[in-house]
């Protein structure tokens, strides 16, 4: 009886701790590959550098406490590898408790052997991405209306970029071209923005190669993109980031501005590059209560 009760509670809480994995693109589909079977590589724990194919991983709150709200969050690693574990999944759990469903993407790193293209690659499985979970809302208890996107550092480039150019490089047909590649909202946490004077190298190179034009960096610095058709922004920065320079932010911000888009910009003077769920000062940890403040405004 005890040995019947105890796998009773192993199957329970497996149930509870698993999340849902599901393919950005339908078998087949999947544009801008050479067809290169390649292998999951994970560098240390945490940190990916290789992956076939875009994969999303669901975070659902519970039906009752479930929002119409949902965000899929892009991971940070300078477009080198995805910190999906403390870039990702915390950021999930953290959303769940505020009752908004959350997708961790896993995006091709244009670093990848596989990619014909690489600074469309990641921007590609974002855009998939969103036309999935919007395609699939009600399956979700979610709006298909109510989709935002939460990038961290590299992954608040990527942010920005879907944010922002709303060519379909998706190339998926049929109904799949009624729903849009852009989000409703965007919520960039430490992003890298220029690709220019205040770069983050090791971003700049990866995504566009060591040699990159003049033409190239401006086309990729974000805040060149911003129009008034930018949804609705939230930013946030510390002050003392040496590995991303603030600047990335307000340039970011200024064209906001300039643009009309709605939103706001948060900037801390401690926190460096490790704004996330446990933050070292009391200060720096109020951009979650400041986040989730926000997202009620846009959403009434």
């Amino acid at each position: 009886m005890k040995k019947i009760f105890l796998f009773l509670i192993i199957i329970l809480f497996n149930e509870i701790s698993a999340q849902q994995k599901i393919t950005v693109w339908p078998k087949g589909e999947m544009p801008n590959s050479k067809g290169i079977q390649l292998k999951i590589i994970e560098e240390k724990e945490g940190r990916i550098t290789q992956i076939q194919e875009a994969e999303l991983f669901a975070f659902l709150p519970a039906k009752e406490e479930r929002k119409q709200l949902a965000i899929i969050i892009i991971p940070g690693g300078g477009y080198r590898h995805l910190t999906y574990d403390l870039g990702g999944y915390s950021y999930a759990k953290w959303l769940n408790t505020l009752g908004i469903s959350a997708f961790v993407l896993n995006y091709r790193l244009p670093t990848s052997p596989d990619l014909k293209q690489r600074e469309i690659g990641p921007l590609q499985d974002i855009q998939a991405a969103i036309k999935l979970i919007r395609k699939n809302a009600a399956q979700y208890g979610i709006s298909p209306d109510q989709i935002g996107v939460l990038g961290t550092s590299a992954g608040g480039h990527l942010a920005a970029m879907v944010s922002n150019i709303s060519t379909d490089y998706t190339e998926l047909n049929g109904d799949w071209e009624n729903f849009s590649t852009v989000p409703n909202f965007a919520i960039l946490v430490s992003p890298v923005i220029d690709l220019g004077e205040f770069a983050h190298k090791g971003s700049r190179d990866n995504l566009l190669g060591e040699n990159a034009s003049s033409e190239k960096i401006k086309e990729y610095s974000m805040q060149n993109r911003v129009t008034d058709k930018t949804p609705p922004t939230i930013l946030f920065h510390a002050q003392n980031d040496n590995a991303v320079p603030v600047i990335n932010s307000i340039l970011y911000y200024e064209a906001m501005i300039k643009n009309k888009v709605k939103g706001a910009m948060f900037i801390f003077p401690e926190g460096e590059h490790n704004i996330g769920i446990s933050n070292k000062t009391e200060l720096t940890d109020n951009w979650k209560k400041i986040c989730a403040d926000w997202l009620k405004t846009i959403t009434k």
